[in-house]
């Protein structure tokens, strides 16, 4: 055994290395204790700079040491010449770089990289543009670097054309580069801006504006260019039909093009905002049209003497200033939201004071202020009627206009067979149906209605882990197209059985619906946002999964429920019906609770009003 080498044991090593490390830990804890004492006592000097620099080589994203060095820095070039300060930058520079090969995505090290380069006395912006270009090379989608380099490029003034070719660069060899697509999304516009419009009659003079930035500009492309990168785009999925940032891309050009043709005032001018959605790692992108912020409708009902009021967005009525006239003179009246939950909400309602409009022989004349946007709409109850409103349809708010179709029709329908192309040499591919789905949306989604829907069971089958998501979305749609036949046929009937719907959505366009039928789908309760359909009368859900009715709540005018084949398993699941004191019939047949001992006798009691009860 003498003369050979000892080899130490598995648990030798683990307690050298625990003693390592508390070692290293009591030097850590010592220094920043130092740091924390320095910085209290108000000291900016070089020891300070000295132990923030040890501690933040070691570990870069302790921002409250980024923060203290900055305040050393700052009295630093408050006693030392223009000179000194520019080596003590580039010193800085040169500490920040090796941070970032610690972790070349610390938010702390880019961060206060940006801030030394903004107040170096003479800043070398090629070399940092050299900087993100080596960063990029080692990982293209290193996002601090990528906001890091807009910054460079801003302070530096580097030429809009160069930045693109950057990206052509990094598109050219990685079509997978997410990053360099959407910074081209952000060039385009600057570089290749959509002409302007000609005059309309409506539209204001023109007014200086400063010049174009990402952030100001209109975010429309010439038709020269988009043609262009159509064909760089198309490239790029036909290559690759599963990736998924080309098609992203793709879907953000469709949206960039010429309008349509429709002059709009300087008040209609819709704008297009994306909603990036995570919903239980479901991913998709809306690009949803930006309504002009107004009241969308005004209902009064005599009987009841209630006034609602719906917006084109949730508000507060409470904090908007919204103020009731009726035939010129002001009314006292108290807003409130259609259900408890709501303290944002697009329908508010109120009651005047009894016999206010009561008397069915006189013209009465209302108008519904909002002061927070200077707008206003007025509705007139006529003589002999019971109720009235005013209001823009669905149709023409352009509510549920796709974000493809500001692009023109013709272009639309040659990008269709392009993409259905496509489809047919990757029958099964989630992205090309998906595109499809919403290329048919922009140009008919009536007429497309059948093909969306089996692309719809498609798209489910092949990406079974978004299947709930694709529901959703495919639900979204149907009830979409069913407003529009509702008010293309100008009843107030809301018919949607039998459509595999998974949720409920644009609820608040529903507010004059008497009737509505959502039997034989799949849902699950009928949400708060539910008691915005203040006019309803009858509720068919009949063969859905229905656990939860929260949102039947101070409904009016509701008379009739039919629940039959659903889930509601207990009497406090109808509770919200009591609040409804004109429901007569109520069908309960097939569901849980009515297996509860006294459940008829305990249903009279919770509500009265009910004469036909089928359990």
């Amino acid at each position: 055994m003498h003369g050979r080498v000892k080899i130490k044991t598995t648990a030798q090593q683990e307690e050298e290395k625990r003693k390592e490390r508390e070692k290293k830990l009591k030097i850590y804890v010592a220094a920043r204790d130092a740091c924390f004492s320095k910085r209290n006592e108000g000291i900016w000097d070089d020891e300070a700079l000295q132990l923030t620099q040890q501690l933040l080589s070691s570990n870069p994203d302790f921002a409250t040491l980024w923060n203290y060095r900055r305040e050393i820095l700052m009295h630093l070039e408050t006693v030392k010449d223009k000179d000194e300060v520019q080596k003590i930058y580039e010193a800085e520079l040169s500490f920040t770089e090796s941070c970032l090969k610690v972790n070349p995505k610390s938010y702390g090290s880019w961060h206060h990289r940006g801030w030394v380069s903004a107040r170096l006395p003479r800043p070398d912006w090629a070399r940092e543009l050299t900087l993100c270009d080596r960063c990029l090379s080692l990982d293209d989608r290193n996002f601090h670097c990528w906001d890091y380099r807009r910054m460079v490029v801003k302070m530096s003034g580097v030429p809009v054309d160069q930045e693109l070719a950057f990206t052509d660069r990094l598109i050219g060899s990685n079509f997978s580069n997410y990053s360099s697509w959407h910074y081209r999304s952000t060039l385009l516009p600057l570089l290749h801006p959509e002409s302007p419009e000609p005059p309309s009659p409506c539209r204001e003079p023109p007014q200086s504006s400063p010049p174009p930035s990402p952030q100001t500009h209109s975010h429309r492309v010439c038709e020269e260019q988009l043609l262009k990168e159509y064909e760089l785009v198309q490239n790029a999925f036909f290559t690759d039909p599963n990736d998924q940032s080309a098609w992203f891309y793709y879907r953000w050009l469709l949206g960039r093009g010429m309008s349509i043709g429709r002059s709009v005032c300087k008040y209609e001018r819709e704008y297009i905002s994306a909603l990036l959605c995570f919903v239980n790692h479901k991913f998709f992108v809306f690009l949803t049209a930006e309504r002009e912020e107004m009241i969308s409708c005004v209902y009064v009902n005599r009987d009841e003497e209630r006034v609602a009021v719906a917006f084109s967005r949730p508000v507060n009525a409470q904090s908007v200033g919204l103020f009731l006239v009726l035939d010129g003179q002001p009314q006292r009246v108290e807003w409130r939201s259609v259900h408890p939950r709501f303290k944002q909400s697009p329908v508010w309602i109120c009651n005047l004071p009894p016999g206010t409009i009561s008397d069915i022989t006189n013209e009465r004349n209302l108008t519904v202020h909002w002061t927070e946007k200077h707008t206003h709409r007025d509705c007139a109850l006529y003589t002999g009627r019971t109720e009235s409103w005013c209001r823009d349809s669905a149709t023409d708010q352009e509510l549920f206009r796709s974000e493809l179709s500001v692009e023109k029709t013709s272009v639309l329908q040659s990008e269709l067979q392009s993409v259905k192309q496509l489809q047919e040499l990757e029958p099964l591919n989630k992205w090309c149906l998906l595109t499809i789905i919403l290329l048919m949306r922009a140009l008919d989604p009536l007429g497309y209605e059948q093909e969306m829907l089996a692309h719809f069971r498609t798209l489910k089958e092949v990406d079974s882990m978004r299947s709930a998501y694709y529901s959703d979305l495919c639900s979204k749609f149907m009830i979409e197209n069913t407003i529009l036949k509702m008010e293309y046929a100008e009843v107030r009937v809301f018919s949607i059985s039998d459509k595999n719907l998974t949720t409920l959505c644009h609820l608040d366009q529903l507010l004059l619906v008497t009737h509505i039928n959502l039997s034989s789908n799949h849902l699950q309760r009928l949400p708060p946002q539910f008691a915005m359909l203040q006019c309803l009368e009858v509720l068919e859900a009949d063969n859905n999964a229905i656990e939860n009715l929260e949102g039947v709540y101070h409904l009016p005018k509701l008379e009739e429920v039919l629940l039959k084949n659903n889930k509601i398993s207990t009497l406090a699941d109808l509770q919200t019906l009591a609040s409804c004191p004109k429901l007569k019939r109520l069908d309960l047949r097939g569901n849980p609770v009515t297996q509860t001992a006294n459940v008829e006798s305990e249903l009279a009691e919770l509500l009265p009003s009910v004469t036909d009860l089928l359990l």
